[in-house]
């Protein structure tokens, strides 16, 4: 059980890790990040509310007050990344790795979330 928990934290810690850095890259550097995002197809007014967002969904992890917000919270960290994924593949700039990271981390928090 003790490890299960390790697993959990170090996992959702490394998640909130790479979110708040993606989330204030959207706040402060909005300018470049609107400029990525049109160029994979999205639109730029998506970036902040994605990274409010982002962040609302990490209250909703390390809280846990309620189970229905923890699903949406990993359910949307899941779709952002791999939404993610698919837009730098298509796009062949070779930047999927992070957001790859990214799904690799929902998963595995996810996982020790219920085991722990």
């Amino acid at each position: 059980m003790k490890k299960n928990k390790i697993i959990y934290y170090i996992s959702t810690g490394l998640l909130t890790a790479l979110m708040m850095m993606s989330a204030g890259m959207y706040f402060f550097n909005n300018a470049e990040v609107n400029q990525v995002f049109e160029g994979l197809g999205y639109p730029a007014y998506v970036v902040i509310p994605l990274a409010v967002a982002k962040l609302l969904g990490l209250v909703a992890i390390w809280t846990k007050k309620n189970r229905t917000l923890l699903e949406w919270a990993y359910a949307g960290f899941f779709f952002d990344t791999i939404l993610a994924i698919q837009a730098h593949v298509e796009k062949a700039d070779g930047e999927f790795a992070p957001a790859a990271v990214g799904a690799i981390l929902v998963l595995v928090s996810y996982t020790f979330e219920k085991k722990a």
